[in-house]
């Protein structure tokens, strides 16, 4: 299936949508009542015929029992389900096929996901990368190469969308031409951060945007420690990059170990507070991760599997070897480090000046911290300021180099 065809959801009719969304537009009635009621009367059609005394028999309140039994939330399912159809979302909820079983599985799972672009990646492989909203070049470095080579391998990314580290490893997973799903603390039709409603947009094309608020909800803090419940239960684990030590990161990763998932940690520098966190899950017991293959290598064997299957699928429909011949298992590097090692070599190749400036700029620049432009006129002093600049420019025009705010640079990894 490519990222341009529709996904295929097991259609609703009008009506049974609209009492799954009544149900979750009922005040009062959170996810674990709403399953316990789902259990007992198995639909929310039958739900909603039943008495108040019958709801009151099944453990519910005299008041909320009566709101039920009362049907008062049908206005707002109406308005909900004209706010999904204009935004072009539809509805996953706990009895469908599509709903994913890895989150079924977990303590209080959302009655209703409303979702707005591919469903059919609720049921791919997949892994959480989280992190800071204010990571450093290094976490910024790690989380674009980590999710890209996941991505390549056929794992989706599943992240919140956020500012810093979410942003990075949903932008990679786009760009290595991968799947990710974006998990919102806000209605899958309003964007926060709003600088990010390109990739949203690109996202909702591409991917899946995922959220159990109701349309139009609006992005309010309490919100996101909820949704992060969903990002650690869709996959096989969490990667944290980088965040403090009490950090939303930290608490994903908290959540990802009660519901029995593995929880991966990029090491990084000690002395950088954005370090803490994951360095002491790495202390607790969480699997240090340098690079790709760390994460693949732990994931359940039915996993591994089937991320083969696909990669051998893959090569197969992309035709790789000339004469039609598949790639010797000798030669099965790392999905990005071939590209960007030829990259490096070759972009900037040759005796001219211009390259030969590129290539002692390369040199100077660093992967994990950001090297200030008067730096690198004083280290290069055989240079004049305008090549610099000119060998900047050409360098991240290549995608070699990144321009940070202050006139910083750093090498991309």
């Amino acid at each position: 299936m490519t990222a341009t065809q529709p996904a295929f959801t097991p259609a609703l009719s009008a009506e049974e949508e609209l009492y799954w969304l009544a149900l979750r537009m009922t005040p009062g009635l959170g996810p674990v009542r709403t399953n316990e009621l789902l259990r007992r009367f198995q639909t929310p059609q039958a739900i909603f015929r039943a008495s108040a005394s019958e709801l009151e028999a099944s453990g519910l309140s005299g008041a909320l029992a009566r709101s039920l039994a009362s049907a008062c939330s049908f206005d707002d399912a109406a308005d909900q389900q004209n706010k999904m159809r204009a935004a072009g979302a539809s509805l996953v909820h706990l009895n469908s096929p599509v709903y994913p079983e890895s989150l079924r599985g977990i303590y209080d799972p959302p009655p209703v996901l409303f979702a707005h672009g591919r469903t059919d990646l609720l049921s791919t492989p997949s892994i959480g990368v989280v992190g800071t909203r204010h990571p450093t070049p290094y976490g910024i470095a790690a989380a674009e190469r980590l999710s890209g080579d996941l991505a390549r391998a056929g794992v989706t990314i599943v992240s919140g969308m956020a500012r810093g580290i979410d942003t990075a490893a949903h932008r990679a997973c786009l760009a290595a031409g991968g799947n990710t799903i974006a998990v919102l603390g806000c209605g899958v039709d309003v964007v926060y951060p709003s600088e990010n409603r390109r990739l949203a947009a690109e996202i909702a094309a591409r991917g899946l945007i995922l959220s159990e608020f109701p349309m139009a909800s609006v992005a309010f803090p309490q919100n996101f420690p909820i949704r992060n419940r969903i990002v650690s239960g869709l996959g096989s684990g969490i990667l944290v990059v980088e965040g403090a030590q009490y950090s939303g990161s930290a608490i994903t990763a908290r959540l990802a170990m009660e519901q029995g998932r593995d929880v991966y940690a990029v090491p990084g520098n000690i002395t950088s507070r954005m370090s803490w966190g994951p360095n002491l899950l790495i202390k607790q017991g969480a699997k240090l991760i340098q690079d790709w293959n760390d994460v693949v290598a732990e994931l359940p064997p039915a996993v591994q599997r089937r991320l083969i299957d696909a990669g051998r699928e893959r090569l197969l429909a992309e035709g790789l070897g000339a004469a039609g011949n598949p790639p010797s298992e000798s030669s099965s590097p790392d999905p990005a480090s071939d590209a960007v090692r030829t990259r490096s070599e070759t972009a900037v190749q040759g005796s001219n000046p211009q390259a030969v400036a590129s290539r002692r700029i390369l040199r100077e620049l660093k992967l994990d911290a950001a090297t200030h432009l008067d730096t690198l006129v004083e280290a290069i002093d055989d240079l004049s300021p305008s090549e610099i600049i000119a060998g900047l420019f050409e360098l991240e025009i290549l995608g070699l180099v990144r321009q940070q705010p202050g006139r910083n640079f750093v090498k991309v990894w």
